[in-house]
């Protein structure tokens, strides 16, 4: 089976890449003496997952139950949902896992801890939690000013192990988008570090200090004091890694494979890749990484994917693209601007190991509950 031949759109993952990717990211964590539980909202495959722990990964991190369950199925033994769990229904699904699987749980609020607790006491059960701090992307996570006070009451509840602290916190630095990982990271892991300090210095044992993306992994992780990165997206890399300068975007190792369908002006192809096909969460023109397009045309330096609608791709066509003379049925091979939530819109990607290639159903597509 050769690409010629795959019906379009679909995602191809470049094997070659992707397994240095892996390995990469595992010795860079491991020299600093890091545990690394990568994130597997990006590729939401047991069969990576798995391969991400051969190379020395701790276990992985999910966002949601579903996403935990189907993991454990196909066995991944060790979890971390960093998700605050807010209803009985998901929090007892997460106590059965655990009964299976070594499992943590997030918390960042009182009544989330509450309802944790009660629902442990009732089951008999006792859960590991780690206490999510926001350290400036406001989104969830405990006031960083708050967290000692929140700390101390969950550390008092008798079903719960408070044994570590995380946070998501991107590429901000000084609470605003940066292009300066670096010191984005830097500033996250010392942080949380001296959170973590003073939550011992009142008596909690914290022993995990997770915090890290896949911009701010390398950097955090040589903060002192940090125990564990949770990078996700470094396993494929995308369009907004390269623009970031973590990656070049030779080492992306999934790109969009689409066909053109029209071309109604020498200026302009459409493609059969729409906004359901390519996430259009990284939007183009916005600080700090300024891309143009939707994502990067692989051989097509000045031809920009610039408009979407549902079912179509519209690409802009400069003055070296249109002297490439694209054909209707020509394909082309896309790098999107945010891998992650692509592959969520994929049932299944084609792995490509030199000129073999394999259907792998993406098992936790569309787990979100």
């Amino acid at each position: 089976m050769m690409t010629e031949t795959l019906e379009t759109p679909c995602i191809i993952i470049d094997t070659e890449r992707m397994d240095r990717n892996i390995q990469v990211m595992a010795d860079m964590v491991n020299k600093h003496h890091v545990k690394l539980r990568p994130h597997a909202k990006t590729h939401k495959l047991p069969s990576i997952a798995l391969q991400q722990m051969e190379a020395g990964a701790v276990g992985i991190t999910v966002a949601k139950v579903s996403e935990a369950e189907v993991m454990a199925a196909n066995g991944v033994s060790n979890i971390f949902i960093a998700y605050p769990l807010v209803t009985v229904s998901k929090i007892e699904r997460a106590i059965r896992l655990s009964e299976q699987i070594e499992l943590i749980v997030g918390v960042d609020s009182l009544a989330g801890a509450q309802l944790l607790e009660q629902t442990a006491s009732r089951l008999g059960h006792s859960l590991q939690v780690r206490l999510e701090i926001d350290t400036g992307l406001r989104r969830t996570g405990v006031l960083y000013e708050q967290a000692s006070a929140l700390a101390f009451e969950i550390a008092r509840m008798p079903h719960l192990r408070l044994t570590g602290i995380y946070t998501f916190r991107g590429s901000l630095l000084a609470g605003k988008p940066t292009l300066d990982v670096a010191a984005a990271g830097q500033e996250e892991g010392k942080l949380m570090v001296q959170l973590a300090e003073r939550l011992r210095a009142q008596g909690i044992a914290i022993t995990d200090v997770s915090v890290g993306s896949t911009p701010t992994a390398a950097y955090a992780a040589a903060v002192e004091g940090v125990t564990e990165v949770r990078p996700g997206t470094y396993v494929f890399h995308d369009r907004m890694q390269a623009r970031l300068g973590v990656c070049d975007l030779d080492d992306c190792a999934a790109s969009v494979l689409v066909t053109v369908v029209s071309r109604p002006s020498a200026d302009l192809a459409i493609i059969d890749g729409g906004s359901k096909t390519f996430a259009t969460d990284v939007q183009p023109g916005t600080d700090p990484l300024q891309l143009r397009g939707f994502g990067h045309i692989v051989n097509l330096e000045d031809a920009l994917l610039i408009r979407m609608t549902e079912e179509h791709g519209m690409v802009e066509l400069g003055p070296l693209a249109q002297a490439a003379n694209l054909q209707i049925g020509d394909k082309l091979r896309i790098i999107p601007n945010h891998i992650c939530s692509t592959v969520n819109l994929h049932n299944q990607v084609i792995l490509q190991r030199s000129d073999k290639l394999e259907r792998l159903p993406v098992l936790a597509r569309g787990m979100l509950e």
